[in-house]
């Protein structure tokens, strides 16, 4: 059984080691974007036209090439006329589309910003949504969410009554942080529920859509068709990017709804730009020539992605299991574990693991303004770290969480 000397006696073992772990982010590894090398090489100096003939060096083809927009219709489930190709990402994508809303309205009705927007932000959720909608003022209203996607129960009144409300933040499949899938029967509900507000958007990052971690792949009902189907064509944009797929910083990031929906992006997107970055579409039409090789590509991401998260999960049950301490995520996809500890420890816990050289996302980030009501959330990112590394931050978490546990006890 541990002891309040033997958990400081292993913390300060620990912290002598001189440890130098970031975690705070849930990048790729290089050994991951190596994947992707040889990518580099598939456009040359002779060779930079489309397949139909379009010379990639030059301006114009505004929402994407052809081909990158049928190939990326298949990813997303839509139709090529559903979808815009864009830069490298679909955070600023999805930054752009809040920002048209508020300044014009979207399809150009009435301009956000007259009506004082709300966004409702599922939580634990993904921090950057969150940094927009604070970023430019828009009140954020936290709903918990579940396994299954967000407390349905709560959104549908909160949108029935408040006009308001304007959107909602999901990541759909493999949720960041808690791994959650929304099922058939939350995207059907989130499809026809009744709004108060005629322009309200579901914002659907679909970031891991096809980020496998095992085998036991969870199929995602279309949304898009649900919207139809209910008589509510426009209400979601979708989003997705190979960011983690490829190369992070050099990815491509599009977007999908109704051709309406569509259509008024690109009225906006053509003053903003005369086109994307085509040669780098090229380079990636050419890497996947077909969605199977997406998908043949993402099972090598799954290879070195599953021992990392596997040696995680092994040292959370071996250090806490049982112990009324923590409860943990087993996610099957995505890029983190979301784990909480008890009430009031997870601010403890985070500065001890800093104080011994692993930083880990601030607790309370998985919340709209950083607010953690309970204080107890902490997202673990397993993909960069080398996995003797990573094994050696975990071990140090349990060890911090054991002694904001035991620092509560001899307080009290």
């Amino acid at each position: 059984m541990d002891t309040t000397t033997s958990i400081k006696s292993r913390y300060d073992a620990l912290k002598a080691e001189g440890l130098a772990i970031d975690m705070t982010r849930g990048k790729p590894s290089a050994k991951q974007l190596d994947l992707s090398l040889p990518m580099l090489d598939l456009v040359g100096s002779n060779d930079y036209k489309a397949a139909d003939g379009t010379d990639c060096r030059n301006y114009g083809g505004l929402d994407g090439l052809p081909e990158a927009k049928k190939l990326f219709a298949e990813f997303l489930e839509v139709q090529p006329s559903e979808i815009i190709i864009g830069g490298n990402s679909s955070l600023a994508l999805m930054h752009d589309t809040v920002c048209r809303a508020l300044l014009h309205g979207v399809q150009d009705n009435t301009p956000w910003l007259l009506q004082n927007p709300k966004f409702i932000c599922p939580s634990p959720g993904y921090d950057r949504h969150f940094k927009v909608c604070e970023h430019h003022k828009i009140d954020m209203i936290t709903v918990d969410n579940h396994s299954d996607g967000p407390d349905m129960d709560e959104v549908e009144r909160l949108v029935a009554e408040d006009e308001r409300i304007k959107g909602i933040w999901i990541v759909p499949k493999y949720g960041n942080p808690t791994g959650s899938v929304c099922s058939e029967e939350t995207i059907k509900r989130l499809a026809t529920m009744k709004t108060a507000a005629t322009d309200f958007r579901i914002f659907w990052d679909n970031a891991y859509v096809v980020h496998h971690i095992d085998d036991s792949s969870q199929e995602l009902s279309d949304i898009l068709t649900k919207c139809k189907e209910a008589g509510n064509p426009d209400r979601v944009f979708i989003f997705g990017s190979t960011s983690k797929i490829t190369f992070a910083g050099a990815g491509i990031a599009m977007m999908a709804g109704s051709e309406a929906n569509m259509d008024w992006v690109r009225e906006h997107l053509g003053k903003q730009t005369i086109g994307p970055d085509k040669l780098n579409q090229l380079r990636h039409l050419r890497f996947f020539p077909t969605i199977q090789h997406v998908y043949d590509h993402m099972e090598k991401h799954s290879e070195i992605l599953r021992p990392k998260f596997n040696a995680v999960l092994e040292i959370l049950e071996r250090e806490l299991g049982g112990k009324q301490l923590a409860a943990w995520t087993n996610p099957k996809g995505g890029y983190f574990i979301s784990l909480n500890t008890n009430p009031g420890k997870a601010k403890r816990v985070v500065a001890l693991a800093a104080e011994a050289g692993v930083k880990l996302t601030g607790a309370g980030a998985a919340f709209p303004y950083r607010n953690d009501p309970q204080d107890k959330n902490i997202r673990i990112a397993p993909s960069l770290p080398p996995i003797e590394d990573l094994k050696k931050a975990t071990e140090l978490l349990t060890v911090c969480i054991k002694m904001a546990d035991a620092e509560n006890n001899n307080h009290s």
